[in-house]
């Protein structure tokens, strides 16, 4: 998780000396999470329209693309697993080209497919209970992104019981499309943050770059250091906010595809600074599931991302972090 830790910015409009509007902000609730909006509009008007078409495009697309409603694409798409076809929209395609491409570049690390895996280690579960080793077998079967059948824009599950999830990927793509219209509508200051995960643009009310906060997994709501950045996407993956115990031994929320079990590496959170959001996004959880080495090594294929990975008191980052890295005191 990532703290945006820039001077706060009043909710209210107001001109500067110049006759240009100052940052306005939005805030609301989408995609199970806080989302906010700081920007810098070229008139008041102006800002409200954006906010308008944020907020307007936020709700289409989560009503399109929720694992949690039923009446959503992926809904019907899972609930028809075995026997449904459904066609993708034009955005619908893009989502799904983009998990082509970061399965492919992960080597099947980042699965939007494991949801039959995910229905085992149910956390909600009162009591909760570790599955057995011939449900994670049949689970592991069920799973993977490749087992999802495309055909142009039709798109469907073979076996009753497989299921698609872009909660790994949707927040981070609304993020880079939130700075894509902000872009469109004339607006170079902005800082978008939807659940912690955010992208800048631009400079923020104080001038310079933007600063942000990275939370120390050690004491949630404090952070260890942070990062300076400017047209860049900030993320963070990690298992200490989210997990259950059992048997007194305790379980992170984040699930390793290739066991079918929760991530246990050691890794307690993964920050990744990049040109977009979902990249940032997906690479940090990447990482996380990969360890120490094999994730700073993932990270550093990718061409302007670099990352860190926290372990108890230690820190290992990539040979570029230190170039954004600032310290919190």
């Amino acid at each position: 998780m990532v703290l945006a830790i820039s001077r706060k910015v009043p909710p209210d409009v107001r001109k500067v000396a110049d006759g240009t509007v100052s940052f306005m902000t939005f805030s609301f609730q989408a995609m199970g999470t806080n989302c906010r909006v700081d920007y810098q509009p070229r008139s008041a008007a102006a800002g409200r329209a954006f906010e308008s078409e944020v907020r307007s495009w936020v709700e289409s697309f989560e009503s399109r693309f929720s694992f949690y409603r039923p009446d959503s694409f992926i809904g019907r798409l899972n609930d028809g697993a075995g026997h449904v076809s459904m066609e993708l929209d034009a955005e619908g395609e893009s989502l799904f080209a983009l998990c082509d491409w970061f399965y492919w570049t992960t080597k099947g690390i980042f699965d939007p497919a494991v949801v039959p895996l995910a229905r085992l280690w149910d956390y909600h579960a009162s009591p909760a209970r570790c599955p057995a080793d011939d449900e994670i077998g049949r689970g592991l079967a069920l799973s993977g992104w490749s087992k999802v059948r495309r055909n142009g824009r039709v798109v469907s599950l073979p076996e009753p019981g497989m299921g698609v999830d872009l909660g790994g990927i949707g927040k981070e793509y609304s993020v880079d499309r939130v700075v894509e219209m902000a872009r469109k509508a004339g607006i170079e200051n902005i800082i978008v943050n939807f659940g912690n995960d955010l992208r800048v643009s631009g400079c923020p009310p104080e001038g310079g770059a933007w600063k942000v906060g990275l939370q120390d997994p050690n004491d949630p709501g404090s952070c260890w250091g942070g990062v300076a950045a400017t047209n860049r996407a900030v993320a963070t993956s990690g298992d200490y906010l989210r997990f259950v115990s059992i048997d007194g031994v305790r379980y992170g929320h984040i699930i390793d595809p290739r066991t079918g079990r929760p991530v246990r590496n050691g890794c307690e959170a993964v920050s990744v600074v990049a040109p977009t959001c979902t990249e940032a996004g997906v690479l940090s959880t990447a990482a996380f599931i990969l360890g120490e080495k094999a994730g700073l090594d993932l990270i550093q294929q990718h061409p302007g991302a670099e990352g860190c990975v926290v372990r108890g008191v230690s820190r290992s980052c990539t040979g570029g972090f230190e170039q954004y890295e600032i310290r919190h005191d």
